[in-house]
């Protein structure tokens, strides 16, 4: 007996709300785009960006979330992980502040200005101080916020530094009031992905989601 071959999926003729797990600087810097586009090629699908005050793989597990976007972490094994792009930190100051017209920062340079740090636990230390250490130098951290949009906010209202992942910036004005600069020291590269449960895996939606997300951040992040 013969079956009807199964239809092919349509994301323009889809409905269905999705839910992202990612913070606010990954919304602030992606989320205009990929809404826009989304707009575009699905009028009836939706993207519900959720807070992500920690990580835990509980929002996938339970389908509360259908991706969390991110540095992976201490997510179960069964956790499906996709590479969306790589990224890294630079330094960031108000547009006027002394480091601003500088060519290449220096160590001594980075160290002699009070810093701004993005921690949600309050952590002081972050990817640049193991560089500095080695070198002797220590940076004087003057204030802790919980999230990089709050850190590239203090850091254009005083004469503090930020360190801010590079992708940050890429949804920013053009005069945005604030300069960034590469860091004097190395830090380890950022490697952001998306990660889902894997009863999602063959869902003919889900699928289309994450090329979606793939390429759309590779468009903005082409060095992923």
């Amino acid at each position: 007996m013969l079956r009807p071959a199964a239809q092919a999926f349509d994301i323009a003729l889809h409905q269905q709300t999705f839910t992202l797990r990612a913070n606010d600087g990954f919304v602030e810097a992606f989320g205009p785009h990929l809404i826009a586009r989304l707009s575009h090629l699905a009028p009836d699908v939706r993207l519900r960006f959720a807070p992500k005050p920690s990580k835990t793989d509980r929002p996938l597990r339970e389908g509360d979330a259908d991706l969390e976007i991110g540095v992976p972490g201490d997510m179960g094994p069964e956790i499906k992980q996709q590479r969306l792009f790589q990224d890294r930190f630079v330094g960031v100051v108000r547009r006027g502040h002394p480091l601003a017209g500088a060519s290449d920062v220096t160590a001594a340079q980075f160290v002699a200005w009070a810093h701004v740090v993005a921690s949600r636990r309050g952590v002081l230390t972050g990817p640049v101080d193991e560089g500095l250490a080695a070198r002797g130098l220590k940076r004087h951290i003057a204030a802790v916020v919980p999230g990089f949009p709050a850190a590239l906010a203090v850091a254009r209202g005083t004469e503090f530094i930020a360190l801010v992942p590079a992708s940050f910036l890429i949804n920013l004005p053009p005069e945005p009031g604030i300069v960034w600069f590469e860091l004097p020291v190395p830090t380890r590269p950022i490697a952001v992905s998306q990660m889902w449960h894997p009863r999602l895996d063959a869902d003919p939606a889900h699928r289309w989601l994450r090329q979606f997300m793939l390429a759309e951040c590779r468009t903005l992040m082409p060095k992923g």
